[in-house]
């Protein structure tokens, strides 16, 4: 849950400056054939988001009290932001994300992991898309619990899955593991960065069991070279 309030992020952006091959994720040559497993550049990534056709009724804040900046934008494949980057520590009760390490900490995730139990968001990668509205409903794009998304910040990507959702006039927001895979600090009172993070959240697909970080991160390799290969 958010508890910072940072700067407004760059007014309905949807591109971050061109950036080197991913870290820690290493580089590749050629896709491999047949589906094998490889690695995708946060430029490739970034490559196709150069036009926004805008799929939000109307924009969203990154923070409370900020101005609605942010749209949410549409392909056929997936949709995507760029926004800030809160940390979302909610769920299950851990050594960095407790109501100790985080005043505005929230038990419970909007979904659950396969034995019933709430989200781990100091282990496993999530991002927040915000609560169902008029504004938008990401279940009507074909986003789910469980969905995969690709997190870029600068030369970095990481995949995560949709495992919360927040406020249905904010966006910007992931969790401890995500912030921490993407170099940032990750405490929720002090951590995540005010701009220039991109989300790419893949249309119609899932992870079963949604904890199960090998497979979001082996569909996320293959669900963004196809993006990025425009098929």
């Amino acid at each position: 849950m958010r508890v910072q309030t940072l700067t407004l992020a760059a007014a309905g952006a949807a591109l971050l400056a061109p950036t080197t091959l991913p870290t820690p994720v290493p580089a590749a040559a050629s896709l491999p054939a047949h589906g094998a497993r490889h690695r995708i550049a946060a430029t490739d990534l970034l490559s196709r988001l150069r036009d926004c056709a805008e799929i939000s009724k109307s924009r969203y804040r990154t923070d409370a009290g900020t101005a609605t900046t942010v749209p949410v934008c549409g392909t056929d494949q997936a949709v995507f932001w760029e926004a800030d980057l809160d940390i979302d520590c909610d769920g299950q009760v851990t050594t960095h994300c407790n109501r100790t390490a985080d005043p505005a900490f929230s038990a419970a995730t909007a979904f659950q992991q396969s034995d019933g139990r709430h989200l781990n968001a100091e282990t496993l990668p999530y991002v927040v898309v915000p609560g169902p509205s008029s504004r938008w409903d990401y279940r009507a794009t074909g986003i789910k619990g469980g969905a995969v998304a690709a997190v870029i910040y600068k030369d970095r990507v990481q995949y995560a899955v949709v495992g919360d959702t927040g406020p249905t006039d904010i966006i910007g927001e992931a969790s401890y593991a995500t912030a921490k895979g993407l170099g940032m600090d990750p405490d929720p009172r002090t951590g995540g960065v005010p701009s220039g993070v991109t989300y790419i959240v893949f249309k119609d697909s899932a992870i079963k069991p949604i904890e199960d970080q090998d497979a979001a991160r082996a569909e996320g390799e293959r669900l963004a070279a196809l993006f990025t290969e425009g098929g």
